[in-house]
């Protein structure tokens, strides 16, 4: 049996969450990731019929019986994961119309998942009826992407279109655009169910006043398309106060989208 600690997608997995930290993506025990394995890919690390204990989820999602999760843990921070993976992350696999997760590796101090795995799991739900190699749902706070909630209009379109305008090669990484939520309260089923709707149509849903959802197939491309929009957010939030004297038009991102093969969410520009 091959050492875990080389696997490379729990190297990936903390490369990843050290990197979120030096963002300040992530401060404290803010932020949570969850990547889904195949079984092979487990089973070369680990026996997959040594359960370490079973841990209720708290919700229902038949489709993901038999998952297996990378997941980070409930009030762990992102800067020790890369001195504790063990202890930070956890090996789980759902089961019982996923309604328990078979704990195989980590989680070491006793710990559990995320409190966010009920909207995390709800998400890849969502996000796999869409896109079957979608792998990755990733959680984290970027400071100027929610300074934005405070002073923007939380519309989609309006939210989008002003991050489409900020960059120009916003509308090629996210051409559907970006999803918003008013505040409600974090770690509930409720949240994670209006978040895995939102997914049906979006891989970016903001959490206003709190952070950001992203889900793709890998932990690189989710990386780089939570990084893109909060890029976006960040020049906004220089300008805002500010005349604009120039813009990205219109006209500009529809050039985009022939020259980069791309289809801007339906209806989103004039």
């Amino acid at each position: 049996m091959k050492n875990i600690l080389e696997a490379p997608y729990l190297v990936e997995m903390v490369r990843t969450t050290t990197n979120m930290y030096a963002h300040t993506w992530d401060e404290r025990n803010g932020g949570n990731i969850s990547l889904m394995l195949d079984e092979a890919q487990v089973a070369e690390y680990l026996d997959v019929n040594a359960v370490l204990r079973t841990i209720p989820t708290g919700f229902t999602a038949p489709e993901l019986d038999g998952k297996y999760f990378l997941v980070t843990g409930t009030g762990k921070y992102f800067k020790n994961v890369q001195y504790a993976p063990e202890v930070n992350l956890g090996i789980v696999r759902l089961k019982d119309q996923g309604q328990q997760a078979d704990l195989l590796w980590g989680f070491a101090d006793g710990g559990k998942f995320t409190s966010e795995f009920p909207a995390h799991m709800m998400s890849h739900v969502a996000r796999l009826k869409v896109d079957p190699q979608n792998r990755v749902v990733m959680h984290c706070h970027p400071a100027n992407l929610l300074a934005m909630t405070y002073v923007h209009s939380l519309d989609e379109r309006e939210f989008t279109r002003t991050l489409w305008q900020m960059c120009t090669e916003c509308i090629v990484v996210f051409p559907e655009g970006v999803n918003v939520l008013p505040w409600m309260l974090c770690g509930t089923n409720e949240i994670g169910e209006a978040t895995a709707k939102k997914m049906e149509t979006a891989r970016l849903v903001v959490w206003s006043q709190h952070g950001i959802y992203g889900a793709g197939k890998d932990l690189d491309e989710t990386f780089g398309l939570i990084e893109t929009a909060e890029k976006a957010a960040e020049i906004y939030m220089k300008i805002a106060h500010l005349p604009r004297l120039n813009t990205i038009t219109d006209e500009q991102l529809h050039l985009m989208e022939q020259r980069f093969g791309v289809k801007g969410r339906e209806g989103y520009l004039d």
